[in-house]
């Protein structure tokens, strides 16, 4: 399928579109797309407005550290769908995204600029953090980048590390948090509420019988997420925004089955069977427990949708929060036809 470049939010680099060559092109994993990247997508956009050309992002798929370690992968903040939906709504043009493989790996840092940057993208400008390195053994520096900029013409920027009291931002940090549960403050060091996608599936009908019919979701056997209930917001295929509480874990009144995502979308009565959703976590109400009853679950339920609701009446969705919404529909049409996978 060949999408309008002015609509295009994303391309694998094989397919690169030809009007994507000589841009600022911001290079990096950018796994959670937290605020110390969203300083360096900044400052990409910034150069590239001072330069009148595109700016795009060149990510890799999948997350080296899973590549190398396969037994043990990396907790994803932000997979492919969700990654490119931030970067547009954070207003860049487009997002490459480039298999990251045993050849990828072990291509030298010269061969990196001259083939990937040069020939294939003829970058104007590259932007990077910190402690972004690439090619064999990571010999390609931030400082051999500067230096190859001047050797073959082209800008570099590297952003300098950003933090608060706590230490540098990280995707690590942010792992942490929500492994612990601690949503606002996973929340904060983003800049986004956290959010996670899939398709909705069909359940055992249990929640439909207690009054509280869910919408399921089977997150990536990564996600770390603590088990627990959240307030949440239900973004749908088309875009429609719906506010909810969510339950992650395994049941343990029921079953203590695999983990799994439900959401009851509050004041909501269609079909979202198929639909791949996306659902933004925005307050943790408290932890997953055993109920001795389906009635004291019931009522216990019953006190989460108020919590919820007034967790969300407080915490209205931020201005990215809104922007990454009215985009999903079109980034994940266009991931769903490059035959992404659409988590």
């Amino acid at each position: 399928m060949q999408l309008s470049v002015e609509k295009q939010h994303i391309a694998r680099f094989d397919a690169a579109p030809a009007a994507w060559r000589g841009a600022v092109v911001a290079i990096g994993n950018f796994d959670g797309v937290h605020s110390g990247h969203q300083a360096v997508l900044t400052a990409a956009k910034a150069e590239a407005d001072h330069l009148g050309v595109r700016c795009i992002v060149l990510s890799f798929e999948p997350h080296p550290r899973t590549f190398f370690a396969p037994a043990r992968p990396v907790f994803r903040l932000t997979p492919a769908t969700l990654k490119a939906a931030l970067i547009a709504a954070l207003g860049l043009d487009g997002t490459l995204v480039m298999t990251f493989d045993g050849d990828l790996a072990g291509m030298e840092a010269e061969d990196f600029v001259t083939t990937i940057l040069l020939d294939r993208l003829a970058v104007r400008h590259v932007v990077t953090g910190f402690d972004f390195h690439f090619g064999h053994n990571r010999r390609g520096t931030p400082k051999f980048l500067q230096e190859s900029g001047l050797l073959h013409d082209f800008g570099v920027t590297v952003v300098a590390e950003h933090g608060d009291e706590g230490g540098a931002v990280s995707s690590s940090r942010i792992r942490q948090a929500l492994a612990q549960g601690e949503i606002g403050h996973a929340n904060a060091l983003l800049g986004w509420s956290w959010s996670v996608s899939g398709g909705v599936k069909h359940g055992d009908r249990r929640g439909r019988d207690l009054g509280y019919p869910t919408a399921n979701m089977a997150l990536a056997p990564d996600t770390a997420l603590h088990h627990g209930i959240y307030a949440v917001r239900f973004t749908r295929a088309n875009g429609e925004v719906h506010d909810g509480v969510a339950s992650f874990g395994r049941r343990p009144t029921f079953d203590n089955g695999r983990p799994l995502l439900e959401t009851f979308v509050f004041d909501f009565d269609d079909d979202l069977y198929a639909e791949t959703a996306l659902v933004a976590l925005i307050g943790r109400i408290r932890a997953e427990q055993a109920f001795a009853s389906s009635q004291a679950l019931i009522a216990q339920m019953d006190r989460d949708s108020v919590a919820a609701r007034a967790i969300l009446a407080q915490m209205p969705p931020t201005p990215l929060d809104r922007e990454i919404a009215a985009v999903w529909p079109a980034v994940l049409a266009q991931m769903q036809s490059l035959a992404f996978d659409a988590r």
